[in-house]
């Protein structure tokens, strides 16, 4: 069997710094064979920049998945046709820097890995994800049939549909962007794991990986503020994934939700400024 972790989306400092210390532990302590992380909120919690990348790919993450904040920070657009690791979502229009997709080599086999993005309440409203991840699908299973696939969109039904949709033709789907850990993970009927949410890798005293305070503010005066991320412990939150590396169907999934002390974690150096939201 081949197993896969997930880590949701890394906000942050706080939040990659413990994906960094916590990651060779966990990929020993759970006989990981592949990891693939969701960094687009990695830098200051909006976007991800060429050092945070090769940072995450240090410390063992195999692929890093993005979404909607994947150009925030303006180094990646010449940085991501460098860095093949680094996925920008499939469904942006041809053209666009980077890939959607890639497939690496394991001691178990290939893997693939796609990232899309949903359009229900998304910006900016990229093409068709079904169609998209369709022909993606469609061209990794010509290499093998272990697929994994990050579905970050904002609302469950689109996630789910994704889910269905791609329901015995990939080995997992799992949700990110609303930094919510929800607890639907299952096994489709046709062999695809999927979890509606991973959740995030982020302060566990905030509002979504931000500071608490700004955030009740905006809401109260509908004033742009910023929104720095918060300080303190972490919480580590994604899944595990068992595959069978011939069948490419999953065999088992599990989430994980594990709360790290920030005194148990070296910090990372400084911050993009916070944006105004």
């Amino acid at each position: 069997m081949l197993t896969i972790l997930f880590f949701g989306d890394v906000v942050g400092e706080p939040g990659r710094s413990a994906v960094i210390a916590r990651l060779p532990d966990l990929k020993r302590q759970d006989a990981i064979d592949f990891v693939v992380v969701n960094g687009e909120n990695a830098a200051g919690g909006r976007g991800i920049t060429p050092k945070i990348t090769i940072d995450l790919l240090r410390a063992g993450a195999s692929v890093v998945t993005t979404g909607d904040h994947i150009w925030d920070q303006k180094e990646i657009a010449s940085f991501i046709p460098t860095e093949p690791r680094l996925l920008r979502p499939v469904n942006y229009p041809a053209g666009a820097p980077g890939n959607g997709s890639i497939v690496l080599e394991t001691a178990k086999g290939k893997v693939g890995v796609i990232s899309v993005q949903g359009r229900t309440f998304m910006q900016p409203i990229l093409e068709n994800p079904f169609e998209a991840v369709d022909r993606a699908v469609a061209e990794i299973a010509e290499q093998t049939r272990v697929i994994f696939v990050d579905a970050h969109a904002e609302t469950t039904s689109e996630k789910i549909a994704l889910g269905r949709f791609l329901d015995g033709r990939v080995s997992a789907v799992i949700g990110t962007h609303t930094h919510v850990q929800t607890s639907d993970e299952q096994i489709f009927p046709g062999g695809t794991a999927f979890l509606c949410d991973a959740g995030m890798c982020g302060p566990s005293e905030s509002i979504l990986g931000r500071a608490i305070d700004p955030i009740i503010h905006r809401f109260i005066s509908n004033l742009p503020t910023q929104f720095p991320v918060a300080k303190g412990d972490v919480r580590l939150c994604g899944a595990i994934v068992g595959v069978d590396e011939n069948t490419g169907r999953a065999m088992s999934i599990r989430r994980v939700n594990e709360l790290v002390p920030a005194s148990a974690v070296a910090p990372a150096p400084p911050e993009p400024a916070a944006a105004l939201s």
